[in-house]
């Protein structure tokens, strides 16, 4: 098989050799070995060898990664461990929404395909530009919406596994923090109903209006919060500029290749904080 890479032709031969003799094994060995030998000119070994070396590894990684099931994690209930020492709990995630079967405005959902492959190239970029390699979405409407089903057909088009953060689960800031560097590259967090998991700070009563159901099924824009404590109440609790600190601040740099999901029913009760 012939394969190019950064201009220089490589060629790649599939070998079968049968094995010269079965040696003990509980589980035996197939009878024949296989492989593959790369074979590359002289002249372009120093050129392209480690980066190309580099480049498969991470293109089988993604071929892999594609064909497994995703995984949905959920947080363990208090924070607790479990048997593994890990507080995220999984299980096989088979959602069959994809961004084919959502009903919506077509030029929106291009839009949106187009802003997650642009994130998922864009590890150049965000090293570059000196940022972080996240994305932040809010999803705003109705119930039954669709906003989980946006989220299971965004996982689905690039691969991701989901962490779906259950706020009321974690206590206090530090918690947070331990939980969140502990989700994987190459995933989605959500947090879904962030105006009812949070005493969001500053929040106003909503007026009789404020339920009136919103013309557009979904609303998307970049995620922007504040670093700084702003007004905590201490570490002991858990606050919304506790976890913006975590998704825009300088933790945000721990780990890389990550979406952030908020979801709300109610948009008009974050303007307030």
């Amino acid at each position: 098989m012939v394969d190019t890479y950064n201009g220089v032709t490589v060629l790649w031969e599939h070998v079968v050799t049968q094995r010269q003799a079965q040696t003990f094994s509980w589980r035996p060995l197939p009878e024949e070995k296989r492989g593959f030998t790369l074979r590359i000119k002289k002249r372009d070994k120093t050129l392209i060898l480690d980066s190309y070396l580099d480049y498969i590894m991470e293109k089988a990684n993604d071929i892999r990664r594609k064909n497994q099931d995703r995984l949905l994690y959920t947080n363990s209930k208090g924070g607790s461990l479990d048997s593994r020492g890990h507080p995220w709990e999984p299980v096989s995630f088979k959602h069959p929404s994809t961004f084919e079967t959502l009903a919506m405005d077509p030029v929106k959902k291009q839009e949106i395909m187009e802003d997650l492959m642009g994130f998922a190239n864009g590890q150049g970029f965000y090293q570059k530009t000196g940022r972080a390699w996240k994305r932040g979405y809010l999803l705003y409407g109705s119930p039954g919406t669709g906003k989980s089903s946006m989220i299971a057909a965004m996982a689905n088009y690039l691969g991701y596994d989901i962490y779906d953060l259950e706020l009321t689960e974690v206590h206090t800031n530090s918690d947070l923090r331990k939980l969140l560097m502990k989700t994987s590259s190459k995933s989605i967090i959500v947090i879904e109903d962030i105006d009812c998991s949070l005493n969001l700070t500053n929040r106003k009563k909503a007026n009789s209006t404020s339920s009136q159901a919103r013309s557009t099924y979904y609303d998307m824009g970049e995620m922007r919060g504040g670093g700084g404590s702003g007004e905590d109440g201490g570490n002991n609790t858990m606050t919304m500029s506790g976890l913006l600190n975590f998704t825009d601040g300088l933790w945000s740099c721990c780990g890389s290749e990550r979406i952030f999901v908020f979801t709300t029913n109610h948009i008009e009760k974050l303007r307030h904080c």
